[in-house]
């Protein structure tokens, strides 16, 4: 069984895309794992497919982390299906809608970004209490689409030399996570309003070189430290500057969140699933 994919790519967080709107590939846990692996397959961050929409949007968005297991938003996803979706009509469309198990979101197609109307965040909790030998900043967490922690840490090489990997772990894995965990994110701030950040995704279960929501989560928690104004800058680990908007109610709550950045196609190809 061949099955067609695209390889795109959003500010360096790379995905498998699937057109299945006519619903005729059916891949389990494992076989996305497989397709995800970069030794022995196409090698990505997660993967996302096109389906019928089920509720009135456009398209119906499905994405799974590299581990093959179904996450219910990922940002920089999210501009690539985005991206990808505004071509499959007669003309390419400037803004195209899906719905996501976070809610339903908007596409807009902005030159050669892609500006996503995120949902709005919850369950917002600044100091956690959770602290970690090695880590002398605070915990906060906010849901962005999926659980977030952040933390944010001095700059300069002890930011270039933070030990990502093993920190991210245990935030990802502590038990005031459990049972779901939470992506860890690090921030430090390069001036007012423009910070930089580093992330491990939970279902990657590593470092990746950007996260959508990971970026959201970390400049509304930059504004409510500092006060920043939207929009606030976010320079990611694979090079690139994104910016997050936002609007701020007098009740303290944020609405009219957007995430604008890249999305890229890189190639597309068929690969032998097997029987």
């Amino acid at each position: 069984m061949l099955l067609h994919f695209y390889k795109m790519n959003g500010a360096g967080n790379d995905f498998i895309v699937i057109d299945n709107r006519d619903l005729s590939s059916s891949l389990d846990k494992d076989t996305i794992e497989a397709l995800c692996d970069r030794h022995r397959g196409i090698g990505a961050d997660g993967l996302l497919a096109v389906e019928p929409a089920q509720h009135g949007a456009d398209f119906r968005f499905r994405y799974y982390n590299a581990d093959g297991g179904e996450a219910e938003m990922c940002g920089n996803g999210a501009r690539c299906f985005g991206r990808f979706t505004a071509h499959l009509g007669e003309k390419i469309a400037d803004r195209v809608t899906f719905e996501t198990i976070a809610g339903t979101l908007a596409a807009e197609i902005i030159g050669e970004n892609v500006r996503i109307a995120m949902s709005d965040p919850k369950d917002l909790a600044l100091e956690t209490g959770v602290a970690l030998p090695g880590l002398n900043s605070s915990i906060h967490f906010v849901n962005t689409g999926v659980p977030h922690a952040v933390t944010f840490v001095p700059g300069g090489d002890s930011f270039e030399n933070l030990d990502v990997y093993s920190l991210g772990k245990q935030i990802r894995e502590h038990t005031h996570f459990a049972p779901a965990g939470t992506n860890a994110n690090f921030a430090t701030v390069l001036s007012p309003g423009h910070i930089e950040i580093r992330t491990y995704e939970r279902g990657v279960e590593d470092e990746t070189l950007a996260c959508g929501t990971g970026m959201v989560a970390c400049a509304l928690l930059h504004h409510l430290l500092t006060g920043a104004p939207s929009p606030i800058k976010v320079d990611v680990a694979g090079g690139d500057t994104l910016e997050i908007g936002f609007a701020k109610s007098p009740d303290g709550t944020f609405s009219k969140v957007t995430l604008t950045g890249p999305a890229d196609f890189v190639f597309e190809g068929d690969i032998d699933l097997g029987d």
